[in-house]
Protein backbone atom coordinates (compact mmCIF):
# COMPACT_ATOMS: atom_id res chain seq x y z
CA UNK A 1 0.00 0.00 0.00
CA UNK A 2 1.40 3.34 -0.88
CA UNK A 3 2.18 5.40 1.75
CA UNK A 4 0.92 8.64 0.43
CA UNK A 5 -2.81 7.14 0.56
CA UNK A 6 -3.03 7.36 3.23
CA UNK A 7 -2.77 10.68 4.03
CA UNK A 8 -3.84 13.57 0.68
CA UNK A 9 -2.41 17.01 1.66
CA UNK A 10 -0.40 19.44 1.79
CA UNK A 11 1.87 20.71 4.27
CA UNK A 12 2.11 24.83 4.82
CA UNK A 13 5.75 25.84 5.42
CA UNK A 14 6.43 22.32 7.04
CA UNK A 15 9.99 21.43 8.72
CA UNK A 16 10.38 18.52 5.92
CA UNK A 17 8.31 17.57 2.65
CA UNK A 18 5.35 15.72 3.62
CA UNK A 19 7.08 12.92 2.20
CA UNK A 20 9.26 12.74 5.06
CA UNK A 21 6.66 11.85 7.56
CA UNK A 22 4.72 9.19 5.74
CA UNK A 23 8.04 7.04 4.89
CA UNK A 24 9.10 7.31 8.70
CA UNK A 25 5.21 6.39 9.72
CA UNK A 26 5.08 9.21 11.65
CA UNK A 27 1.23 9.23 11.11
CA UNK A 28 0.43 5.37 11.35
CA UNK A 29 -1.07 5.09 14.95
CA UNK A 30 -3.01 2.34 16.72
CA UNK A 31 -6.40 0.18 16.46
CA UNK A 32 -6.87 1.75 19.34
CA UNK A 33 -7.94 5.50 20.11
CA UNK A 34 -8.30 7.84 23.18
CA UNK A 35 -10.98 10.68 23.45
CA UNK A 36 -7.90 12.92 24.25
CA UNK A 37 -6.16 12.06 21.07
CA UNK A 38 -9.68 12.61 18.45
CA UNK A 39 -8.52 15.76 17.83
CA UNK A 40 -5.15 14.76 16.38
CA UNK A 41 -6.70 12.07 14.40
CA UNK A 42 -7.38 12.44 10.59
CA UNK A 43 -9.19 9.70 9.71
CA UNK A 44 -9.14 5.68 10.42
CA UNK A 45 -7.97 2.92 7.71
CA UNK A 46 -9.49 0.09 6.43
CA UNK A 47 -6.98 -2.38 8.42
CA UNK A 48 -8.68 -0.18 11.40
CA UNK A 49 -5.35 1.39 12.01
CA UNK A 50 -5.87 5.11 13.05
CA UNK A 51 -3.84 7.70 10.75
CA UNK A 52 -3.10 10.88 12.80
CA UNK A 53 -3.05 14.29 11.26
CA UNK A 54 0.74 14.89 10.24
CA UNK A 55 -0.09 19.21 9.89
CA UNK A 56 -1.14 18.85 13.46
CA UNK A 57 2.54 17.16 13.89
CA UNK A 58 4.53 19.42 12.45
CA UNK A 59 2.79 22.26 14.24
CA UNK A 60 3.37 20.82 17.60
CA UNK A 61 6.86 20.19 17.06
CA UNK A 62 7.76 23.56 15.99
CA UNK A 63 5.31 24.76 19.62
CA UNK A 64 7.22 22.00 21.91
CA UNK A 65 10.65 23.51 19.97
CA UNK A 66 9.58 26.85 21.35
CA UNK A 67 9.06 25.96 24.21
CA UNK A 68 11.95 23.79 25.06
CA UNK A 69 14.11 26.45 24.06
CA UNK A 70 12.76 29.18 27.04
CA UNK A 71 14.79 26.70 29.34
CA UNK A 72 18.20 26.02 30.45
CA UNK A 73 19.69 23.52 28.49
CA UNK A 74 20.91 21.55 31.26
CA UNK A 75 17.17 21.21 33.05
CA UNK A 76 15.70 19.91 30.17
CA UNK A 77 15.08 16.51 30.78
CA UNK A 78 14.28 13.62 28.05
CA UNK A 79 12.42 9.89 29.65
CA UNK A 80 11.60 7.30 27.86
CA UNK A 81 11.43 3.25 28.23
CA UNK A 82 10.71 2.59 24.43
CA UNK A 83 13.22 0.57 22.92
CA UNK A 84 13.19 2.57 19.71
CA UNK A 85 13.80 5.73 21.67
CA UNK A 86 16.21 5.34 23.69
CA UNK A 87 18.78 6.13 20.90
CA UNK A 88 16.97 9.08 19.38
CA UNK A 89 15.94 10.24 22.86
CA UNK A 90 19.65 10.52 24.37
CA UNK A 91 20.98 12.15 20.99
CA UNK A 92 18.37 14.59 21.03
CA UNK A 93 19.62 15.29 24.49
CA UNK A 94 23.11 15.31 24.13
CA UNK A 95 22.54 17.90 21.07
CA UNK A 96 20.62 20.13 22.96
CA UNK A 97 22.92 20.06 26.21
CA UNK A 98 19.97 18.13 28.26
CA UNK A 99 20.27 15.18 30.24
CA UNK A 100 18.17 11.63 29.43
CA UNK A 101 17.06 8.81 31.15
CA UNK A 102 16.66 5.72 28.61
CA UNK A 103 15.39 2.78 29.56
CA UNK A 104 14.10 1.73 33.28
CA UNK A 105 13.07 4.64 35.40
CA UNK A 106 14.47 5.17 38.79
CA UNK A 107 11.44 5.74 41.20
CA UNK A 108 12.36 8.93 42.83
CA UNK A 109 14.82 10.47 40.22
CA UNK A 110 12.52 14.05 40.50
CA UNK A 111 11.11 13.43 44.00
CA UNK A 112 13.87 12.16 46.14
CA UNK A 113 16.92 14.11 46.62
CA UNK A 114 18.39 10.87 49.02
CA UNK A 115 18.99 8.87 45.00
CA UNK A 116 21.96 9.07 43.54
CA UNK A 117 20.50 9.40 40.08
CA UNK A 118 17.96 12.43 41.53
CA UNK A 119 17.39 16.01 39.13
CA UNK A 120 15.32 18.59 39.10
CA UNK A 121 14.63 19.63 35.34
CA UNK A 122 12.55 22.14 34.47
CA UNK A 123 11.00 20.51 31.86
CA UNK A 124 10.46 16.44 31.31
CA UNK A 125 9.99 15.37 27.89
CA UNK A 126 8.99 11.95 27.26
CA UNK A 127 8.29 9.05 24.45
CA UNK A 128 5.48 7.78 25.57
CA UNK A 129 2.75 8.18 28.66
CA UNK A 130 2.03 4.79 28.94
CA UNK A 131 5.41 3.75 29.56
CA UNK A 132 6.92 6.67 31.12
CA UNK A 133 3.91 7.23 33.69
CA UNK A 134 6.18 7.40 36.51
CA UNK A 135 8.26 9.82 35.22
CA UNK A 136 4.92 11.98 34.01
CA UNK A 137 3.85 11.43 38.12
CA UNK A 138 7.25 12.88 39.52
CA UNK A 139 6.53 15.72 37.06
CA UNK A 140 3.28 16.74 38.15
CA UNK A 141 4.42 16.08 41.81
CA UNK A 142 7.02 18.39 41.65
CA UNK A 143 5.35 21.12 39.30
CA UNK A 144 7.45 20.66 36.43
CA UNK A 145 5.53 20.96 32.91
CA UNK A 146 5.76 17.85 30.75
CA UNK A 147 6.22 17.56 27.03
CA UNK A 148 5.14 14.20 25.28
CA UNK A 149 5.08 12.23 22.02
CA UNK A 150 1.16 10.76 21.89
CA UNK A 151 0.49 7.92 19.95
CA UNK A 152 -3.82 7.72 19.34
CA UNK A 153 -3.88 5.38 22.62
CA UNK A 154 -2.52 7.88 24.58
CA UNK A 155 -4.55 9.58 27.83
CA UNK A 156 -3.03 13.01 27.70
CA UNK A 157 -4.54 13.98 31.38
CA UNK A 158 -0.84 15.34 32.96
CA UNK A 159 0.36 16.38 29.82
CA UNK A 160 1.30 19.83 29.05
CA UNK A 161 2.35 19.81 25.35
CA UNK A 162 1.24 16.72 23.08
CA UNK A 163 3.27 16.04 20.04
CA UNK A 164 1.08 13.70 18.56
CA UNK A 165 2.89 10.89 16.72
CA UNK A 166 3.96 7.19 16.17
CA UNK A 167 6.04 6.76 18.91
CA UNK A 168 6.72 3.15 18.89
CA UNK A 169 8.53 2.77 15.31
CA UNK A 170 11.92 3.48 15.18
CA UNK A 171 12.14 5.94 12.32
CA UNK A 172 9.17 7.60 13.50
CA UNK A 173 11.10 8.45 16.65
CA UNK A 174 14.33 8.78 14.88
CA UNK A 175 12.95 11.97 12.66
CA UNK A 176 10.69 13.49 15.56
CA UNK A 177 13.66 13.64 18.06
CA UNK A 178 15.67 14.90 14.99
CA UNK A 179 13.39 17.38 14.35
CA UNK A 180 12.88 18.49 17.99
CA UNK A 181 16.77 18.53 18.34
CA UNK A 182 16.95 20.83 15.15
CA UNK A 183 14.62 23.30 15.72
CA UNK A 184 15.04 24.04 19.46
CA UNK A 185 19.45 24.64 18.60
CA UNK A 186 17.47 27.03 15.00
CA UNK A 187 15.35 28.78 18.40
CA UNK A 188 18.74 29.32 20.15
CA UNK A 189 20.72 30.69 17.58
CA UNK A 190 23.25 27.79 17.83
CA UNK A 191 24.32 26.49 14.29
CA UNK A 192 24.50 22.55 13.84
CA UNK A 193 25.09 19.65 11.15
CA UNK A 194 23.22 17.21 12.71
CA UNK A 195 21.06 14.97 10.52
CA UNK A 196 17.92 12.71 10.79
CA UNK A 197 20.47 9.99 10.04
CA UNK A 198 22.52 10.53 13.32
CA UNK A 199 19.62 9.71 15.65
CA UNK A 200 18.84 6.53 13.58
CA UNK A 201 20.11 3.41 15.21
CA UNK A 202 21.41 0.30 12.99
CA UNK A 203 19.75 -2.45 13.39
Amino acid sequence: MNANSDIEIELKESLVPVEDYLAAGVHIGTQQKSQDMMKFIYRVRGDGLYILDIQQTDDRIKTAAEFIAKFDPAKVFVVTSRQYGQYPAKKFADAVGGRSKVGRFIPGMLTNQRIPNYVEPEVVIVTDPIGDSQAINEAVQCGVPVVALCDTNNITKYIDLVIPTNNKGRKALSLIYYLLAREVLKIRGVPTSITVEDFEIEL
